[in-house]
């Protein structure tokens, strides 16, 4: 009987990880409406959101719960790729949760943009898409 019950257990709890698992995943974070109308990407303990426009970078960052998490104390940078350019932006805690940039960079619509967010020892990264429609 135990041994019934402790494989049933096993089972509904192997069975609810997937959906917990995919929770995260960029395809489920480009469904959501985010507060800045940028793209939402998960970095370790951190959701990043990036704004992208004009040579300018605003990455928005918050906890798994959507609280904003304060960028003083944080170092970041973003790589950008876009078309043959690569440029590297220092961001800058710019007040509340916000890191900002500036770079030259051309908005292309396959650009991407790896953001790398350190805090003390620990390091998180991740990479957008910015010009991505939501659901594409």
């Amino acid at each position: 009987m135990i041994k019934t019950v402790s494989t049933l257990l096993l089972a509904l709890c192997l069975g609810g990880l997937p959906p917990l698992a995919s929770a995260h995943t960029d395809e489920h974070l480009d469904t959501i409406k985010t507060p800045h109308q940028g793209q939402l990407r998960m970095a370790g303990a951190y959701h990043l959101e990036l704004v992208v426009n004009d040579n300018a970078l605003l990455v928005y960052v918050t906890d798994h719960g959507d609280q904003p998490i304060e960028s003083k104390g944080l170092t970041a940078t973003a790589v950008v790729v876009s078309g043959k350019d690569r440029v590297t932006v220092k961001l800058q805690p710019a007040g509340d949760n916000l890191l900002k940039g500036r770079g030259g960079f051309i908005l292309d619509p396959k650009m991407k943009v790896t953001v790398t967010v350190k805090h003390g020892t620990e390091t998180a990264q991740a990479t957008f898409q910015p010009m991505k429609k939501h659901g594409q």
